[in-house]
């Protein structure tokens, strides 16, 4: 679906200090998938908690930290385009690390159903995009942007947060443009946390929480995938 024409540049992301913090294992979660309450959200603690199969939301006043059984994934070979998605692929200009910080407040837009990304977590993954671990694909057309998704990387793995759009498929095109870059510069896996049937319908399949902490151990020990280092071009084209 995509061409990449990759910049001469390389880059990689900034280790940052460790967290004071430990979770408690994966498979310790209740029925929804809590695992626990509280920590904070500084680099170390987020990246600690994605390596080990949780990842933050707010949980009333204070912090919870999920890890979901079964686990929601976008395995990178079931990416379904319909003909409909196909045409709208060619009508936006994909953009990676452009406007993050747009990115996340439009995803955080408190007129959303089911809102839950507060200033904290804004400005946490905002420092988490500081230090190259947070990124966003995003999707313009005449100049304004209009749809994209954001996301923590580490190693070939990427952790989809939210995703946003203002003009039709525009959201869908840049999970095509995730993906298909991802395949072609090292990725392995996506999470997507909790399936949604928007989300089954270009392919998001459901996984054992086992299965899912043996994927993500291995996609996180492998070199970060090159989209995230390197200045990338996109080309639309058809496939």
């Amino acid at each position: 679906m995509i061409r990449l024409m990759p910049g001469d540049t390389m880059t990689q992301p900034i280790e940052p200090i460790d967290s004071r913090w430990s979770f408690p294992p994966a498979h310790t979660a209740d029925e929804n998938g809590l695992v626990g309450a509280g920590a904070d959200l500084e680099p170390g603690t987020l990246l600690m908690a994605y390596k080990n199969g949780l990842f933050p939301m707010p949980l009333g006043d204070t912090l919870g930290w999920w890890s979901p059984d079964p686990r929601g994934v976008l395995p990178l070979s079931y990416l379904k385009v319909g003909k409909s998605l196909r045409r709208s692929c060619k009508e936006f200009e994909i953009r990676i690390d452009c406007r993050f910080d747009k990115v996340i407040d439009l995803c955080a837009n408190p007129s959303r159903p089911h809102g839950w990304i507060n200033n904290e977590i804004r400005e946490a993954y905002l420092k988490l995009h500081e230090l190259g671990w947070a990124h966003s694909v995003e999707t313009w057309q005449n100049g304004e942007l209009c749809g994209g998704l954001y996301g923590v990387a580490i190693g070939a793995f990427f952790a989809g947060e939210s995703m946003f759009h203002s003009a039709p498929n525009a959201s869908k095109v840049a999970l095509v443009a995730l993906v298909d870059a991802m395949k072609m510069t090292g990725g392995a896996l996506i999470d997507i946390q909790w399936n949604t049937p928007h989300l089954e319908s270009l392919g998001a399949i459901e996984i054992e929480r086992d299965n899912y902490i043996e994927m993500l151990t291995e996609a996180t020990q492998r070199p970060m995938a090159d989209v995230w280092c390197q200045p990338m071009n996109f080309k639309m084209i058809d496939s």
